[in-house]
């Protein structure tokens, strides 16, 4: 996956998906993720471990670090049939 391919639309469906794609992000921004936290009042440690195992992190630092990165959380019906992935 190229950087350009980070400005488009993502079906992200497991936390790993999640972390890759908000990696992609704030890097195609050209922001670390110490200016990434400095933008709206985090520690560059909770950006990491957002982009490292979004699963222990909260809501709400996912919310913020989306607001840092100009994202919004859209939610919609699976276009896929469930078949037991990893949720």
């Amino acid at each position: 996956m190229n950087n350009d391919s980070y400005m488009e639309k993502h079906s992200i469906r497991t936390p790993g998906q999640l972390a890759m794609v908000l990696n992609g992000y704030r890097k195609k921004l050209k922001l670390t993720q110490k200016q990434a936290a400095e933008n709206v009042g985090l520690f560059p440690k909770t950006i990491s471990a957002l982009e490292n195992c979004p699963d222990r992190s909260s809501i709400a630092s996912l919310f913020k670090l989306l607001s840092a990165l100009g994202l919004e959380l859209v939610l919609k019906p699976s276009s896929t049939e469930r078949t037991g992935g990893e949720w």
